[in-house]
């Protein structure tokens, strides 16, 4: 008995990366391995009811194409075809070393082109919803998450992570404000980040919870940060809908009135519900 086609379609865009680790856990030898949206593509694959497939929406450089190809093929409820470009470009690698649990640097080398929009939007006809991870900070330009906005018409989160990241002197990844913020956030229904990054999101206002505040609405609905071992807290707009598929009908809204709310859960409390 042939299986049911699944009925939707999650993208996931963000860059493959083969990581080279040093120090994890205190161990002695480097290890290498896929990182990168590799991590959000299996999560994915795990976490979305059976009726759902995933599409990877990434570029791969020709150098590590066959490897990467095998890597999404041997996950379920995969579609390589649809999304994954080969480009001529060396694929991104990245050089991590721990300093302790918490802290490590990060150097970057190789580097595959952002998307265009002309690109893009062919592989996000099929899709009912798209996961934004800025793994390498360079995905998209504002531009084209600025036609995303426009142009795709389903449920939009996006992780900001390497957004607040520049490269310094020999591929350093060192921290660094969102350049255009308010535009970026624009762009999407909810946006991720880390507490690390918010401090950077709000340091012009002195106060990233007050910016939160003011910045979620009808076009952002949800700002939600990480808290590592503390868990996660988020800040939605007035009226804000749990159901995803509910956020497209109030983008381009002038306003909707009431005030914004804000909320955590700690993490043994998020591991016992599924979240």
């Amino acid at each position: 008995m042939r299986a049911a086609r699944p009925t939707r379609r999650l993208g996931v865009l963000g860059t493959m990366v083969w990581d080279t680790i040093h120090a994890r856990e205190g161990r002695q030898v480097a290890v290498e391995e896929w990182g990168g949206i590799a991590y959000a593509l299996s999560a994915a694959v795990a976490a979305l009811p059976p009726d759902w497939e995933v599409v990877p929406l990434v570029k791969v450089g020709r150098d590590l194409s066959e490897p990467a190809l095998r890597f999404m093929r041997e996950l379920p409820r995969v579609d390589v075809e649809t999304g994954v470009r080969w480009v001529p470009e060396p694929n991104n690698r990245v050089e991590l070393r721990y300093v302790d649990r918490d802290r490590r640097t990060e150097r970057l080398s190789g580097g595959v082109p952002p998307w265009l929009w002309t690109e893009l939007a062919p592989a996000l006809r099929s899709c009912d919803a798209l996961y934004v991870n800025f793994i390498s900070g360079f995905e998209l330009t504002l531009d084209t998450a600025r036609s995303l906005r426009s142009g795709f018409e389903g449920p939009t989160y996006a992780d900001l992570h390497s957004l607040f990241l520049g490269v310094g002197s020999g591929g350093l990844r060192v921290p660094q404000e969102l350049p255009s913020w308010g535009a970026w956030l624009r762009c999407f229904d909810a946006v991720q980040m880390n507490e690390a990054e918010f401090d950077l999101l709000g340091r012009s206002w002195g106060d990233p919870w007050r910016l939160a505040a003011e910045v979620v609405g009808p076009e952002l609905k949800l700002i939600a940060v990480t808290l590592g071992e503390r868990g996660a807290a988020w800040v939605s707009g007035p009226s804000f809908e749990a159901d995803p598929f509910a956020w497209p009908r109030t983008r381009h809204a002038v306003g909707v009135t009431g005030a914004s709310s804000s909320g955590g859960r700690p993490l043994d409390e998020a591991s016992v519900v599924g979240d």
